[in-house]
């Protein structure tokens, strides 16, 4: 599947002023793609609480592929939510809003003659302030099912082998633990308290996988360091992988 440009965000967090102002500055169309390292905020709180900012982002222009975030439900949990196929790969989409996919953890998408694998989840340092409040104010908040399970980490090391570890770029929301950005953690949490389970195994991946481009979220800084990119505010087009 081809785009006139590819452009790569993170972390919205259901503040979508910001995006609406860069795909007005950028001037993105339906001919282009904007990509998502997770926690866009667009899968919340469910169907009716989400669905005007859902409108908003599909009304925009561009198509969006969200990687999922560790504050988002999963789609194929949602009974509003379809399975369909898009650039070699699985996506969940609602009829309602066409423009916006979620991709399923560990498909490889065809874009722009790039092969493009995404991994979802991470863990929620604020998880046990998430339980009380949604016990509070009597609303699920917080998932279980925030990190990938074993199958589907075998799934994603699967879809891996049929390439022969090969990719060309990488959407997580978490990073390899070898990169993970000290220096952003939040104050005030105990971090022996953090499970790093995912961010260890996409060690594993990183060191098998060969990749020209790994981009990811979850941190709020915006970083570089060899060829991994965290993102947060620097949103940007895609121009060092083609």
């Amino acid at each position: 599947m081809y785009f006139k440009r590819i452009d790569i965000s993170a972390d919205w967090h259901g503040e979508i002023l910001q995006i609406q102002k860069y795909c007005a500055k950028q001037h993105l169309t339906k001919e282009d793609l904007v990509l998502v390292c997770g926690d866009a905020g667009l899968n919340f709180n469910g169907y009716h609480d989400d669905k005007p900012a859902k409108s908003i982002v599909n009304s925009l222009g561009p198509t969006f592929l969200f990687v999922r975030g560790n504050h988002e439900m999963r789609p194929q949990t949602c009974p509003y939510y379809n399975e369909v196929s898009w650039a070699g790969g699985t996506v969940y989409q609602e009829a309602e809003f066409p423009n916006l996919l979620f991709a399923k953890d560990g498909e490889i998408y065809k874009l722009n003659d790039m092969k493009c694998i995404c991994i979802g989840g991470a863990y929620s340092v604020d998880m046990h302030y998430r339980r009380w409040l949604g016990e509070l104010i009597k609303k699920k908040i917080w998932w279980e099912d925030e990190q990938l399970n074993e199958c589907e980490k075998q799934y994603v090391e699967q879809r891996l082998k049929e390439n022969n570890w090969e990719v060309d770029l990488v959407l997580s929301h978490t990073v390899p633990y070898k990169y993970l950005p000290t220096e952003s953690f939040l104050e005030g949490i105990d971090q022996s308290t953090v499970s790093q389970e995912t961010e260890k195994w996409l060690d594993y991946i990183e060191s098998k996988l060969k990749y020209r481009k790994w981009y990811a979220g979850h941190f709020h800084c915006s970083k570089k360091i060899d060829n991994l990119e965290i993102v947060y505010e620097n949103y940007h087009e895609i121009t060092d992988v083609t």
